[in-house]
């Protein structure tokens, strides 16, 4: 991939970009939200949910909030609570349709990992819907068939989480990185 790449917070001018991905995405299922519960879940933790611009267009976003562990947001309503928990809730991934299978996806959730590990979470959640179980598998989520989810996430939906073991101590190695990097003179 050969393209201008950025991943960064969400700003207020995203959100109907935003929107607009989800509906592309979930068309008139029962996982579709809408903005005003975006938003909502977006004002529960601002530093976890990003967005991805390509070529300075709008291709994806992540959606994160702390959020009790086995628990999960309910579709039918803006988030009302902001839960103090070391369990950071995906609730949301979307990739633009015609971007999907570049590794994006990918991009977006590791860097949301390193947000977490920075930000002292000890594990993250999510239900993996559409099929999306395997991909949550390879990225080293275990299911949880145990917790039982409304009809609202659709068939086959699972709860499935990873823990955090180790990434504060991989955030603290990275940022160090980063700053002797930053310290090394560039030859242009």
């Amino acid at each position: 991939m050969d393209h201008h790449l950025r991943i960064r917070a969400v700003a207020a001018a995203d959100w109907p970009g935003v929107a607009a991905l989800e509906a592309t995405a979930y068309g008139d299922s029962s996982l579709l939200e809408g903005r005003a519960a975006l938003e909502s879940r977006g004002r529960a933790s601002p530093s976890t949910c990003l967005v991805l611009h390509l070529d300075g267009q709008l291709a994806g976003y992540v959606l994160a909030l702390p959020y009790p562990a086995f628990r999960y947001p309910d579709l039918s309503r803006p988030e009302r609570t902001v839960f103090r928990s070391p369990n950071l809730h995906l609730h949301d991934l979307v990739v633009a349709e015609p971007l999907r299978g570049q590794g994006l996806g990918s991009r977006l959730l590791h860097r949301l990992t390193a947000t977490a590990g920075a930000l002292r979470y000890r594990r993250i959640s999510l239900v993996a819907v559409g099929g999306m179980e395997t991909f949550w598998t390879a990225h080293g989520y275990l299911t949880h068939r145990e917790v039982e989810l409304p009809a609202s996430y659709g068939e086959n939906a699972v709860y499935m989480s990873t823990a955090l073991r180790d990434a504060h101590a991989g955030a603290e190695a990275t940022m160090r990185r980063k700053q002797a990097d930053d310290r090394v003179p560039r030859p242009w």
